[in-house]
């Protein structure tokens, strides 16, 4: 099957199959041909998000279970609508809930799912020697034994349990004890920990998880465990169920979360594609045909291109988001904003210096554990490949450290047959980076290290194991260290920090966005185009708001400075400067176009979005609070910031000025929304719509974009108006529903000419020529012909709505290819012989934006 439009949906218990079955006539007025759901399966009781999966061989009973799924996947598919669902294959709730999990607690090294956890039986800890670290205690083992923390109890079978807080976990299979056994135990001086010592898990304080953890996790996460994915028992049984679905005529699609925390995502995404090719001749007469489409969550770095040989469609669109937010800055800004950041924050670094040393934190603290025995594995290798070198265990360490921290992806994919010839690439740049950084003696080393990584062909020298290990930290070091720190430190203008961004770059012109987007047209042109997800930091029209001040440098240095002067006239509390700024954006961002600054109600609501983003953008930064170390006395002073700013009298003056602004900007910012939702679904790529964004997004990061989605109101919004006829109604957001769906309208009559077309850029010409993005798709006999605005805020504040004055364009032209001169356009507001160049004034007197389909001379 080919998706032509998906519409991501999160199910929890609260939003189940049935609740979304009753919305699809709306979906599919909306254009929508696919629901792309989150993950089904199983999961832990109560899960908002369903990635902590508990087990993968039963569907979720909380969404619906099987019978719920299969009848709204019966109600999709009579709507002539398909069915992706996300999975998880690189990690399962580390739970008594999760079955495996459990069976390996109680039998450790001998359960049949022993191999199915990357668990380290024997590490280099001699007080792990066959036992897995269960490091969930609040408080020093020690201590939480002598205070009574912990403490046996049996369930209505009789079967005996360790129990500690919300937490019961099974005993050793081999050695159960009856309840009256463990009473006689409990009873004598240390029999409970007697017990424990028995056990084939040693409980631990969470803290020493980063130094001392013998198990793979998804990043730092001590509640979800890694799979062994590259172990085929392990994937087959993580798959029945999906497999059954596919088979069954279920489901359509897949989406793939973390990919790069598998041992080898090439293998897996190459397996996987074999193992639904297989089963698709089985598939039920009616099922939707054509190969499974198969989208891999993947974050591209800079000049990273998603390898073909996975057998996948392409990613979940996180590239493609970020250019079209690089697209929407004005470059001739940058210096503005970093001197304005640096002058406000204290903080002198750049986005990559800031990166770097969030990494050394990261290897420091959260992979420790991982970083000390990735340290011995290559000391040992050198020892036996290069024992001229003398490397020391702390040389080892330096060279490896300033490898991990030079890493301008988040890993490389050497298997055990050698790096391929990309990686040689990778790591002859990481080689050339790390070089700034390492001390001159210990180049050599680095040197070696490289060229050791780089071969072609490992075999059994030990340098698969030491390759493996490095893939396996660099990626979630990657992760914690950038979008889990770095962006929450570095403010220079938040609509450049969103998951897959890269926050060291600025902006973008033009031409590099027609680049990216000729080359997604040959690579992958089935791949997600997305501009919000369930995981992104700020809301799509947050980010398109606070493009606009990229536009306006000097008129925003004068409104922070005026805004941090009402907040010392008011008496607010202090908080560092950094902080303040990068509240003064989210405030500016994400200020709802219905708000009042004497709506109190409306405030109050307001401001709990807010302190909800504030406590997590501290807790992620590390610099005044963190989950780890939360510093209360800030973060409350963060708080009280807040509520006088947004609730008292004395913060009217500062809300006022706040509210002033960004009434004066909305219009640029939707105007930035519509281009950005236009590009998501007439650019290559499948156009995907995150739920409820059809509408203006002004969310936050997580859980604020999760909130529950008003489906009645937009399918009452959605009645067939024109674009152009709501424009005068902006601020409701039915203009860019509409502007949605009619290009989704127009993709759907000309499927062909989206799915497979090319892309071209067309010249601009003309006075305003910097101001818009014009290109082509072209197809079998027709063209698509689409253009949007782009750096014109200046102009839509003076016309105080999302249209400049027509007079604007004044002397701009378009200019079509030669085969369009002529052609007659079927499809759009023009319906006539079209000239060889537009005139713009004339073509976007009545909506900001252009497309139609023209038929084309061959």
């Amino acid at each position: 099957m080919t998706a032509r439009a998906t519409y991501r949906l999160q199910f929890h218990r609260g939003f189940t199959f049935a609740d979304a079955a009753a919305h699809l006539d709306y979906f599919k007025r909306l254009g929508i041909t696919d629901i792309y759901a989150s993950p089904v399966l199983r999961a832990r009781a109560g899960s908002t998000h369903g990635y902590d999966v508990t087990d993968p061989t039963m569907v979720n009973p909380e969404l619906g279970g099987e019978e719920g799924l299969r009848d709204f996947a019966g109600r999709l598919h009579g709507a002539g609508l398909g069915l992706i669902v996300d999975i998880v294959p690189n990690h399962m709730a580390a739970s008594p809930e999760n079955p495996w999990w459990a069976d390996v607690l109680a039998y450790g090294e001998d359960s049949t799912y022993a191999k199915f956890f990357d668990i380290d039986w024997r590490g280099p800890d001699p007080d792990l020697q066959g036992k897995l670290l269960l490091p969930i205690l609040g408080r020093p083992y020690d201590e939480a034994l002598r205070e009574g923390d912990l403490a046996l109890d049996a369930d209505e079978a009789g079967t005996v349990a360790l129990r500690y807080g919300d937490h019961r976990l099974p005993l050793r299979g081999d050695d159960p004890l009856s309840p009256e056994a463990a009473a006689a135990l409990t009873d004598i001086p240390g029999g409970l920990a007697d017990i424990l010592e028995r056990q084939h898990y040693r409980l631990a304080y969470w803290r020493e998880a980063g130094a001392r953890i013998n198990w793979r996790r998804f990043f730092d996460i001590n509640e979800l465990a890694a799979l062994r994915m590259e172990c085929a028992e392990v994937f087959e049984a993580a798959h029945a169920k999906i497999f059954e679905l596919y088979e069954a005529g279920v489901i359509d699609g897949l989406r793939l979360d973390h990919v790069d925390g598998l041992t080898d995502p090439a293998a897996y995404c190459r397996l996987l594609r074999q193992r639904l090719t297989e089963i698709e001749r089985r598939r039920p007469w009616g099922a939707l045909l054509g190969p499974a489409p198969i989208y891999v969550e993947k974050i591209l770095g800079a000049r990273e291109r998603m390898p073909y040989r996975w057998r996948t469609d392409g990613t979940t669109g996180y590239e493609f988001m970020n250019a079209v937010s690089a697209l929407q800055h004005d470059g001739k800004s940058e210096a503005d904003f970093t001197a304005l950041w640096r002058e406000l924050s204290g903080r002198a670094l750049s986005f990559e210096e800031e990166e770097r040393l969030a990494r050394g934190e990261m290897i420091d603290g959260s992979f420790a554990g991982q970083f000390a025995n990735a340290v011995a594995v290559m000391r040992k290798l050198l020892a036996r490949l290069r024992p001229d070198l003398a490397a020391s265990e702390a040389d080892c360490g330096e060279v490896l450290r300033v490898m991990l921290q030079s890493f301008p992806i988040y890993r490389t994919y050497a298997t055990r047959a050698g790096a391929a010839k990309s990686d040689v690439i990778k790591l002859a740049r990481i080689k050339d980076a790390a070089r700034a950084h390492i001390d001159e003696r210990l180049l050599p080393l680095l040197n070696a290290l490289c060229e050791l990584l780089a071969g072609r062909a490992y075999g059994d020298s030990g340098i698969p194991d030491l390759a493996v290990r490095l893939q396996k930290l660099s990626a979630p070091l990657a992760a914690k260290s950038v979008e889990d720190t770095a962006f929450y430190r570095y403010g220079r203008l938040l609509s450049r920090n969103d998951v897959g961004f890269d926050a060291a770059r600025f902006s973008g012109n033009a031409q590099s966005f027609h680049d990216f987007c000729i080359a997604r047209a040959v690579d992958f042109p089935r791949a997600l185009s997305a501009t919000a997800t369930h995981d992104h930091k700020r809301g799509e029209d947050v980010r398109a708001r606070l493009a606009v001040l990229s536009e306006l440098p000097q008129r925003w240095r004068a409104e922070v400075q005026s805004w941090r002067g009402l907040a010392r006239q008011g008496r607010f509390p202090e908080l560092d400067g950094g902080d303040e700024y990068q509240l003064f954006q989210t405030l500016l961002g994400a200020w709802p176009l219905e708000l009042t600054a004497d709506d109190l109600d409306g405030l109050a609501a307001f401001a709990a979005r807010v302190k909800q983003w504030q406590t997590k953008a501290m807790r992620e930064a590390k610099l005044r609070s963190s989950w780890a170390n939360p510093d209360a006395a800030y973060e409350a002073s963060g708080a009280a910031y807040i509520d006088r700013a947004l609730s008292s009298p004395e913060g009217a003056p500062l809300r006022q000025a706040v509210h002033r602004f960004a009434q004066e900007i909305a219009p640029a910012g939707a105007l930035n929304g519509l281009s950005q939702a236009l590009l998501r679904c007439l650019a290559p790529g499948t156009p995907d719509l995150y739920q409820g964004c059809e509408l203006w997004d002004f969310s936050l990061v997580d859980p604020d974009n999760r909130r529950p989605v008003d489906y009645a109101t937009r399918a009452r919004a959605l009645d067939g108006t024109e674009p152009s006829a709501l424009l005068a109604q902006w601020r409701n957001g039915r203009v860019k529903q509409a502007a949605i769906a009619s290009a989704l309208a127009v993709r759907r009559r000309h499927g062909a000419l989206f799915a497979d077309g090319s892309y071209e850029p067309v010249t601009v010409l003309g006075p305003r020529a910097e101001a818009l993005l014009a290109f082509v798709r072209r197809a079998k006999g027709h063209a698509a012909i689409v253009i949007v605005p782009r750096l014109c805020a200046q102009a839509v504040i003076a016309a105080k709505a999302p249209l400049p004055a027509a007079s604007y364009w004044d002397g701009t032209r378009v200019q079509l290819p030669e085969y369009c001169a002529g052609a007659h356009a079927i499809d759009g507001s023009h319906q006539e012989r079209l000239p060889r160049q537009l005139d713009v004034s004339d073509l976007l007197r009545a909506f900001p934006a252009a497309f139609f389909i023209c038929g084309i001379r061959s």
